[in-house]
């Protein structure tokens, strides 16, 4: 499968799960931010890099065990399916943990005060 579309369809899924985040380009990458940084994601040679925060890497170790993984990242290697639906829930995981932080996203932030 052609890599643009693997992109396309990595940033189709993080939009459905974090609807509210917003883009933006940081280490050079596509990034979600929702007060805080959600997830990055790039393309390489052989692989689709995904950058969920350690927490996120932690919290989905097991589900994780078929993939290379790091302290924040995780290799999807090109050629083999992508799991879309652990994707959906890392990326829904990491809105949750943004929002408990209490870091306001964007669109909260210019509100007016009362």
């Amino acid at each position: 499968m052609e890599v643009q579309i693997l992109l396309n369809r990595m940033r189709a899924t993080i939009q459905k799960a974090a609807p509210r985040a917003e883009e933006a380009i940081k280490y050079r990458m596509p990034t979600f931010v929702l007060g805080e940084n959600l997830v990055h994601f790039a393309a390489f040679k052989n692989h689709i890099g995904f950058y969920p925060t350690p927490s996120a890497i932690e919290a989905f170790k097991v589900e994780l065990t078929p993939f290379e993984s790091a302290k924040g990242s995780v290799k999807f290697p090109l050629g083999k399916p992508i799991p879309w639906g652990l994707i959906t829930r890392m990326v829904t995981y990491r809105v949750s943990e943004s929002l408990a932080t209490g870091r306001p996203a964007k669109d909260s932030a210019k509100s007016p005060r009362r």
